[in-house]
């Protein structure tokens, strides 16, 4: 298993999926403190046209030009269909890189169902970063294709590898910052930690922290 493909993964799918919640995500480690943040969670947290050719005469540029200012300007999408749109993006991603014969982690299903019953940012926020955990734990990527298979790395046995803790630490940032930025509570944060990434790695919470240097 290539550990350091699957962080690098996280870092270039968080930059593609931060605009679900606008001005909620930040791609990079926070550095601030929050003297009410749970401790085990929370001590130091962080064009060119497609159409037009060389061969496309004055007139009919002068033409498509008049055509497309008098086109009506696109309707800006909302906050909500901006959430629900990058959601779908996310999901076609994760479904098209799946390996022949690998199914879908049921977080995926969670995520859509939200997505359809047009759940709120709190909801959708938790679903898609339950998702990202998830799909960084429970497979692999091929470093040139994409494609996901289910890992056989043993984690635990692990914990010494830089890239695990660069993980680690990534994810466990992620959701700190839907904290600071109010789209999740302190309590759903840190019960997803606990979850799904601290008992990942067979230690305390306490551990944990000092593990990641917090």
């Amino acid at each position: 298993m290539k550990f350091s493909t699957k962080a690098t993964f996280h870092l270039l799918l968080a930059s593609s999926i931060q605009s679900i919640f606008t001005n909620a995500l930040v791609c990079t480690p926070v550095t601030s403190k929050c003297p009410s943040k749970p401790a085990f969670i929370t001590r130091n947290p962080t064009s060119s046209s497609p159409f037009l050719s060389c061969s496309i005469s004055t007139t009919q540029l002068s033409m498509e030009s008049d055509f497309a200012s008098a086109m009506p300007d696109k309707p800006e999408m909302t906050k909500a269909e901006k959430m629900y749109d990058n959601a779908t993006k996310y999901i076609l991603d994760i479904t098209n890189r799946l390996g022949e014969g690998v199914a879908p982690p049921p977080e995926l299903e969670a995520v859509r169902q939200s997505r359809d019953n047009q759940a709120d940012e709190a909801e959708m926020a938790q679903k898609i970063y339950e998702l990202m955990i998830e799909q960084g734990m429970v497979y692999d990527q091929h470093p040139e294709t994409g494609i996901l298979t289910p890992t056989m790395f043993d984690i635990k046995s692990n914990l010494d590898v830089p890239e695990v803790k660069t993980e680690f630490s990534y994810l466990y940032n992620y959701g700190m910052n839907l904290c600071f930025a109010g789209v999740l509570s302190v309590d759903v944060v840190k019960d997803i930690v606990k979850s799904r990434l601290i008992e990942r790695t067979g230690l305390t919470p306490e551990a944990f922290d000092e593990w990641l240097g917090f």
